[in-house]
């Protein structure tokens, strides 16, 4: 049965696809079965895995009208399995950004996702659930689904006022709409240990959150940033890369820890 984990925050700019993509490969590469799920219309993720999004015949959005199913709509980057990291992509576009609209009317709005999930829960070990950075209709889908949130988070001052958003957010899904939703953890991205700032926000965090922060540190790095404009995550683009290697530790931490948070 598959482990279901939104990446989100409510702050733009902090690396939720960075972390999507480079924890699918990294789960993938220690043999797990990834799904990747972009809800996001402009459709990073999908690209960052080496997927055209023009191209789809069929994305997120047809399961969500369920005009599709999950099966029908995944695709397999051939690029990310001939490096050893191969996941299943279902992918997002422009066409996704009418989906809000359109499901205001329709019952179960906001677990059309769900529904769709539970039809491949046995075929995967991981899905993975990229979120746009609003509380939106399609945010909500991908935390009615999911059976925790990973949050990837700076640590800079202006990220600590938004996590308390999003913490209180959690707690309101779950406490109406998924009684399984829980927070499993923090994870530090684009980090500098020569900041001072960042390291007393690091400590900050680890005195509030305790073992909520994930050991794993992901450092501000180069290649992570470079990756994306050949199509591919960082793990495969330069897997000697210290944020690469980063990610393979985390993807190593999350098939260790799981839901036990």
């Amino acid at each position: 049965m598959a482990q279901i984990f939104c990446i989100a925050n409510q702050k733009g700019g902090v690396g939720k696809t960075t972390t999507t993509v480079n924890l699918a490969a990294g789960l993938a590469r220690i043999g797990k079965r990834v799904l990747m799920v972009d809800l996001d219309p402009q459709g990073n993720a999908t690209m960052g895995s080496g997927v055209d999004k023009r191209a789809l015949a069929q994305t997120v959005y047809d399961v969500l009208l369920e005009s599709a199913t999950v099966s029908e709509a995944v695709v397999w980057p051939e690029k990310l399995q001939e490096a050893g990291c191969g996941y299943a992509v279902l992918g997002a576009n422009r066409d996704l950004a009418g989906a809000e609209v359109e499901l205001v009317a329709e019952e179960r709005r906001e677990r059309r996702l769900s529904g769709a999930l539970a039809q491949v829960a046995h075929d995967y070990d991981f899905v993975l659930i990229d979120c746009p950075p609003a509380l939106s209709m399609l945010t909500l889908n991908g935390l009615c689904a999911a059976h925790g949130v990973i949050v990837p988070m700076q640590c800079e001052y202006f990220a600590l006022e938004g996590l308390s958003d999003l913490v209180n957010t959690i707690k309101q899904v779950h406490a109406n709409l998924n009684r399984d939703l829980k927070l499993i953890g923090l994870l530090r991205v684009m980090f500098d240990a020569r900041i001072t700032l960042q390291q007393q926000v690091s400590d900050q965090l680890k005195a509030h959150f305790g073992a909520k922060v994930f050991d794993t540190v992901i450092p501000r790095n180069v290649r992570l940033a470079e990756a994306p404009s050949y199509g591919l995550p960082g793990v495969v683009f330069d897997a000697s890369a210290r944020g690469s290697q980063a990610f393979v530790a985390f993807a190593q931490e999350m098939a260790d820890r799981g839901l036990d948070a």
